[in-house]
C-alpha cells in the first residue's frame, strides 16, 4: 500500500518546478486568508449590536 504520508525528498532529489510550488504557495494563502475573514466574520457576528452615538 501507497503511505498517505511522504516523507522528506531524498538528498540531491531535483526540486519540483516552480509554476507547482508557486501555485501551491498561492493556494495556501488565499485558503488562510479565506479562513481568517470566515472566522472574523463569524466572531463579529456573535457580537452584541450597540446602538452608535
Amino acid at each position: 500500500m501507497r503511505d498517505i504520508i511522504e516523507g522528506p525528498p531524498e538528498p540531491g532529489a531535483p526540486r519540483p518546478p516552480l509554476w507547482k510550488r508557486l501555485a501551491w504557495f498561492i493556494g495556501l494563502a488565499v485558503s488562510a486568508s479565506a479562513v481568517t475573514a470566515v472566522v472574523a466574520y463569524a466572531m463579529k457576528a456573535l457580537l452584541p449590536d450597540y446602538p452608535h452615538g
